[in-house]
């Protein structure tokens, strides 16, 4: 689910690039002991559409679903990549590092709920 949409616009000769930076909300279950818990998670996606002439003539996606149940995170992260105009072909890039380091948010989301 869709939970927040930025979009900014950057126009080219006759061409326009509309960026969609999306913050998405999901459910992800995590085996705990014997026991599966759902863990509510926040991700990222970028789109990016090129328009010439009025059509829409590409479209590019990336994303990466789930980086951390911790909203305010994850939405540091999107107005950075807002903020520096980040393609989705470098979102990964850009994002490798924190997903690695926010990847611990989910162990402690689960044990606080196991507890």
């Amino acid at each position: 689910m869709v939970v927040e949409n930025l979009i900014r616009t950057e126009s080219r000769e006759n061409m326009r690039n509309i960026y969609l930076y999306r913050l998405l909300k999901n459910g992800i279950n995590i085996t705990y002991g014997k026991d599966t818990i759902e863990v509510q998670s926040y991700g990222i996606e970028i789109e990016r559409q090129d328009v010439i002439d009025g059509k829409l003539v590409n479209i590019e996606r990336d994303s990466v679903n789930s980086i951390s149940p911790e909203r305010y995170k994850v939405h540091n992260l999107l107005k950075l990549l807002y903020d520096n105009a980040v393609s989705p072909i470098h979102l990964i890039d850009v994002l490798g590092d924190y997903i690695d380091e926010y990847i611990i948010d989910f162990d402690k989301e689960v044990k606080y709920i196991a507890y």
